[in-house]
């Protein structure tokens, strides 16, 4: 294997501190699904009266433990819940195999944790296409329940990482009524990221009270405009799986709460740029904005045409405010534009209006705004008034150094 790539340069400076989610417990093993040396596998026990809700890849290749989790998601139980995941190995393309290791490490945790199996709900990420040695799993499920610990997100956080360079984590805490409502989550990603649910594996737990069907509903709303916002490098992974537990256990009813879902999209933006900012190789972290398309619908494409051009990535990289690049991305999107309203701007930067290069601009102010960490590319397409964000980051050297590498 590889050796781990160094921390990204637009990591956190450090890991934050989660609050406790009342009703939920965590445990990280070291099972050696694939790798020696690190924790692989990953434990959560939500208590009894939790709802799930949950958003899955479209793959038409997704992996067997999507596929099981889509069908158990949208079942109403009184009964706790458990997520297991490894990472290592994504159990995706292994035929009836994969579907007899998810079923056999689902219910062997469901017998551990005394659950009944639909309540169980699996992960795996890493290599695709290799037998997933699940006996390495249910061999730790024992030392995974003697492990349970309400403080131990940032373990599991560790556990499923696989080319990441850093743990992901955010969180957020509101005051309804009085009472403080919680949340907290986790995620892992950083290469085959494309906005198709967008591919990474996350975790988020909070202690409010909501029906499954509303929080499905929340979940789902705002998925639409965080992680399926990002990309890294436009490939949509098999294994992409969002997961999210409310254990009611602050006693706070959010149902209809504007604040509960601000600050649930608060965490999963915070969670959706730290998998950006994690991307393969990545030194700068970018955010498009497109507005004045025909559409919201041609912003997102004008946008994601741009996020996921190699030309532009490559010169974001090398620091070329090369906005020619940006002009042929939005020309070879496929939705509505016009050359003669087209406008650009780097930041505060204005680069080209009117179908040509605008008088003010000087080549050393955009060759320095492209020098920074975080850089803004801002498309008006004066036609019309829709709009979007997507976020990504630039493309390197060490993208082709992590993937070229990854099974050896």
């Amino acid at each position: 294997m590889a050796k781990p790539a160094p921390v990204s340069p637009l990591a956190p400076e450090s890991f934050p501190a989660l609050p406790v989610i009342k009703g939920v417990r965590f445990a990280a093993v070291e099972a050696g699904v694939r790798y020696q040396g690190r924790t692989d596998v990953m434990l959560a026990l939500l208590d009894p009266g939790s709802v799930m809700a949950g958003v899955f890849t479209r793959s038409a290749t997704r992996s067997a433990p999507v596929l099981d989790c889509q069908a158990k998601i949208g079942a109403d139980s009184d009964a706790g819940a458990a997520i297991i995941v490894n990472s290592g190995n994504s159990n995706a393309f292994t035929g009836k195999n994969g579907v007899l290791s998810t079923q056999a490490v689902t219910e062997a945790t469901a017998k551990a944790c005394g659950l009944p199996a639909a309540r169980v709900f699996s992960s795996s990420t890493g290599v695709i296409g290799e037998p997933l040695k699940h006996d390495r799993i249910i061999a730790k499920l024992d030392e995974l329940n003697a492990k349970l610990d309400e403080n131990g997100m940032q373990a599991a956080a560790r556990a499923i990482m696989t080319t990441d360079t850093f743990p992901k984590g955010a969180m957020a805490e509101i005051e309804v009524g009085g009472k403080t409502v919680r949340i907290a989550g986790i995620a892992k990603g950083s290469g085959m990221i494309a906005p198709d649910m967008a591919t990474m594996l996350v975790y988020i737990f909070t202690d409010a009270k909501i029906a499954r069907a509303d929080l499905q509903a929340i979940v789902s709303r705002l998925n639409d405009k965080t992680f399926n916002c990002i990309t890294v490098d436009s490939d949509t992974s098999t294994s992409d799986t969002l997961l999210m537990g409310a254990t009611g256990a602050s006693g706070v009813d959010v149902t209809g709460n504007a604040a509960f879902e601000a600050a649930l999209s608060d965490v999963m933006q915070d969670l959706a740029h730290q998998v950006v900012k994690d991307g393969e190789g990545a030194t700068k972290f970018v955010t498009v904005n497109v507005t004045g398309a025909a559409s919201d619908a041609d912003a997102r494409t004008h946008a994601l045409s741009i996020a996921n051009s190699p030309l532009v990535k490559t010169a974001i990289a090398g620091e070329d405010p090369n906005w020619g690049r940006i002009v042929m991305a939005v020309g070879k999107s496929g939705a509505a534009a016009d050359r003669d309203t087209l406008s650009i701007s780097f930041g505060d930067v204005l680069v080209a209006e009117k179908g040509w290069v605008a008088e003010s601009y000087r080549e050393e102010a955009g060759a320095a705004l492209m020098k920074k960490p975080e850089i803004t590319i801002n498309v008006d397409i004066g036609i019309g008034q829709g709009k979007a964000t997507v976020w990504t980051c630039d493309l390197t050297h060490g993208y082709i150094t992590i993937n070229a590498d990854y099974r050896s």
